[in-house]
């Protein structure tokens, strides 16, 4: 049986990734991390993740979170890198 930690590195996912997901979609970490592994192997989720962690840094940002501001951008720096939106149109 592979772990959560076998899903989130074979799906190239971090651990806040997945925990700023669970926390803006109100749900355990555990589910966020099985969702966004499903997500990550479309072009379609890897957009709305993309457009998900924005909005997260929109409403922080709107809220005056620097804290949490910053932890957004961090997350969507390192999502970017690794699940490129762009590169998901040519899949």
């Amino acid at each position: 049986m592979l772990s959560i930690r076998d899903c989130l590195d074979y799906c190239d996912l971090t651990d806040d990734e997945v925990h700023l997901f669970a926390e803006n979609a109100h749900i355990p970490d555990e589910a966020a991390a099985q969702i966004l592994c499903g997500m990550v192997q479309t072009r379609e989720g890897v957009l709305l993740l993309t457009e998900f962690i924005q909005a997260v840094i929109a409403h922080a940002r709107a809220r005056g979170d620097q804290p949490g501001t910053r932890q957004a951008m961090q997350v969507y720096n390192r999502f970017v890198t690794d699940h490129p939106p762009s590169s998901a149109l040519f899949h």
